[in-house]
């Protein structure tokens, strides 16, 4: 599992990613619609709404002089890119977008030999935007809540997860991981945090849940190298909240009708992590209280 194509790896997520697969040494492409600005490994533009275009990249060579001429063959795909977030621009081309560009990558994958595919699913398959008014069915929130896709962003994404189950279905001996990444931080982001605490109301969206770019980059090198073939998802987050008071405080004031399953840690995820934990191997390294 050595030759990685990164799709999006240019975005949030993404270039964390392809840093640190680049230093687990792996050897990463890069294909996306522009460059990334950690330029840590080679860049290939492509538009992956154009099936050709991504056929090409599954079998880029980087020409006769380039570093990495061998790679023609991938080992394994990321998938991230996408329209990041809902109502940023019209529905409509949201769910285009990111319905076909999902398509043709599994399938330009899988038509080139790939076996195993990790892609950017999304936290907003279980219902988000979590209001008092559009409450969680009970948390933490796992992966057997019901699917409530609340915008065609989301409903795009609860679509990818049906089509890696059916495409894995017509390719039995090929894995798909669904990565349900949660609100993606950098560093630079931590110093907005403490500007949170006064509202509890004003992160409740996502149950006041994140996860550091860096641990991203883990889930991913931890999904291409399980031992599995199948099709699933995952949610991933940080371990904590976003928040300094405790997480049983924040679901008694904000959601006190949603039934809490266990006995909560002072700051302990309202997006569970468990099944990470236990099928992939993550586990958080990263926190934005150890931030100095």
């Amino acid at each position: 599992m050595k030759n990685i194509v990164v799709t999006g790896g240019s975005g949030k997520a993404g270039r964390a990613i392809c840093r640190g697969l680049v230093e687990s040494s792996y050897n990463v492409l890069n294909i996306d619609i522009q460059p990334s600005s950690d330029p840590v490994c080679p860049f290939y533009k492509v538009d992956l709404n154009d099936l050709g275009q991504v056929m090409d990249a599954m079998q880029w060579t980087g020409g006769k002089d380039h570093p990495f001429r061998k790679f023609k063959t991938p080992d394994a795909v990321v998938h991230l890119a996408a329209i990041p977030a809902p109502d940023l621009i019209p529905e409509d081309v949201t769910f285009r977008n990111n319905i076909i560009s999902t398509y043709n990558v599994f399938d330009a994958a899988i038509r080139s030999g790939v076996k195993r595919i990790v892609w950017a699913s999304s936290e907003t398959t279980l219902g988000l935007p979590f209001r008092p008014e559009n409450k969680p069915a009970y948390a933490p929130v796992d992966e057997e809540h019901p699917m409530r896709p609340e915008s065609a962003y989301s409903l795009s994404k609860d679509l990818g997860e049906e089509m890696a189950r059916q495409m894995q279905r017509w390719n039995p001996d090929t894995t798909f991981i669904g990565l349900r990444l949660s609100n993606v931080m950098e560093i630079d982001d931590y110093k907005n945090f403490p500007t949170w605490q006064d509202d509890p109301h004003f992160r409740e969206w996502n149950l006041w849940g994140y996860i550091d770019a860096r641990d991203c980059a883990q889930a991913v090198e931890k999904s291409l190298h399980v031992d599995f073939v199948g099709a699933d998802h995952f949610i991933i987050a940080n371990a904590d909240t976003v928040m300094t008071r405790s997480s049983a405080e924040l679901m008694s004031e904000v959601f006190p009708d949603v039934p809490v399953t266990k006995s909560l840690g002072k700051h302990e995820t309202l997006l569970s992590i468990d099944k990470a934990r236990r099928i992939l191997g993550y586990e958080p390294e990263y926190s934005w209280r150890d931030m100095p």
